[in-house]
């Protein structure tokens, strides 16, 4: 089981000694460093391999959300707020849940069950084989950005290439792990870890604008 090096992020001591306390209750997390502020995360990241943060909103000095537009490149994130209106806008970054205070165990164990699951998704074995141009081209599940149906066929673009392959979008929808896929439309599936943002009826992933229908639309917006 891989081992998280996690983050907390939050100005309250009370609130950092809580999540805390939650984190010494489950094996696969290693706490690396309580920050009361951003500018001591800094810190940390620059110096550790750190593979979670559990990041407060409002703090002072630069917000949680703020100091997320700032950075390159993020590791996971769980958001631990008492401000819900933020919940749509933490999306566009790599935020894979949203904790409301007061956070009981049980909903934060859903929510680092749901991370290192993202994780374990990341290893090479998990692949599948598509059948493209009379050979079989070996793609890994987590480049997969989207898949989009061609009438008899289906366009999977992925992080390195697009692949056509005569398969239905309902086959192929079966060969993926049911939490990471969202089926947006009839003729779409997205990977949820790879969305940037949701604005209206689409979803954004890089400069791909992807609709959202209107039958599944409460649908999608739940399983974020």
């Amino acid at each position: 089981m891989k081992q998280l090096n996690c983050l907390i992020i939050d100005d309250e001591p009370v609130a950092r000694e809580g999540i805390n306390d939650y984190c010494k209750e489950v094996p696969f997390l290693n706490v690396v460093a309580l920050c009361k502020n951003v500018l001591q995360a800094n810190h940390h990241l620059a110096t550790n391999d750190i593979d979670l943060i559990f990041l407060d909103i409002n703090m002072p000095i630069l917000s949680g959300i703020d100091w997320l537009k700032g950075l390159k490149k993020s590791p996971s994130v769980i958001m631990t707020t008492a401000y819900k209106e933020y919940a749509l806008e933490s999306f566009t970054f790599n935020v894979l849940d949203y904790l409301v205070k007061p956070i009981s165990f049980k909903r934060f164990l859903q929510a680092v069950n749901k991370v290192h699951s993202y994780y374990d998704q990341n290893n090479d074995n998990n692949i599948l084989f598509l059948k493209s141009e009379r050979q079989l081209k070996k793609i890994n599940i987590n480049d997969i950005l989207y898949a989009e149906a061609m009438q008899n066929y289906i366009k999977v673009v992925t992080t390195k290439e697009s692949i056509i392959t005569q398969i239905s979008l309902k086959s192929f929808k079966n060969q993926l792990p049911e939490n990471s896929f969202i089926q947006t439309h009839k003729s779409y599936i997205v990977s949820k870890y790879k969305v940037d943002r949701i604005v209206d009826n689409q979803i954004i992933i890089g400069d791909t604008c992807i609709p959202i229908s209107v039958r599944l639309k409460k649908f999608v917006l739940d399983k974020f």
